[in-house]
């Protein structure tokens, strides 16, 4: 499967993913406006949050700054936004660094319950010394995943799956990843 094939499938499974919780969202808006409710301001609304992670031992170390900003369109839907910095390094053997970005859907049919779809863009830049006789490595890499988890308003926990899973090129060690979502 060729690299253009690949993107206008995520593009396409990303338009469908905002097409399909946009409608539901318009609804609640619509029912406010006839009501004669004042509508809060877009800024007043956005929840902010992300992940932090440090992890280091003997030479290893890797540090990550993921910030991102969620859209409640409702109780149950929001879209948001996020950016993501990582650095790694091996005892001077090996470094990397990830840059990207995501967009983000969550729905939550129940209170406990959120469902999510996310799609990440990552450019990673590997740099191996000379002596390890690899070659250094420069690419952008997808993820598209899609998640449940349990939580509460602010934080919720759970696992998701990257179905556009590439072994020999994720900066994940498999395609299901845990996560922690934090949004104030």
């Amino acid at each position: 499967m060729n690299l253009r094939h690949l993107l206008s499938r995520q593009f396409l499974l990303l338009f469908l993913l905002l097409f399909i919780s946009i409608p539901a969202t318009y609804s609640q808006t619509e029912d406010q406006v006839d009501a004669g409710v004042p509508q809060p301001s877009f800024w007043s609304q956005l929840r902010y949050g992300g992940g932090i992670g440090l992890s280091f031992g003997s030479g290893f170390f890797s540090g990550t700054l993921a910030p991102s900003a969620i859209y409640p369109f409702n109780e149950k839907v929001a879209v948001g936004m996020g950016l993501n910095f990582t650095y790694n390094s091996f005892d001077n053997e090996y470094n990397s660094t990830i840059v990207g970005v995501s967009v983000i859907s969550l729905f939550n049919p129940i209170r406990e319950l959120q469902l999510s779809a996310e799609f990440e863009q990552l450019y990673v830049n590997r740099n191996f010394e000379d002596f390890l006789a690899i070659e250094d490595e420069s690419y952008w890499y997808p993820g598209l995943f899609l998640g449940i988890g349990y939580g509460n308003r602010n934080v919720s926990v759970g696992i998701r799956f990257d179905v556009l899973y590439d072994s020999s090129r994720s900066i994940y060690a498999n395609p299901w990843v845990p996560f922690v979502r934090v949004y104030f």
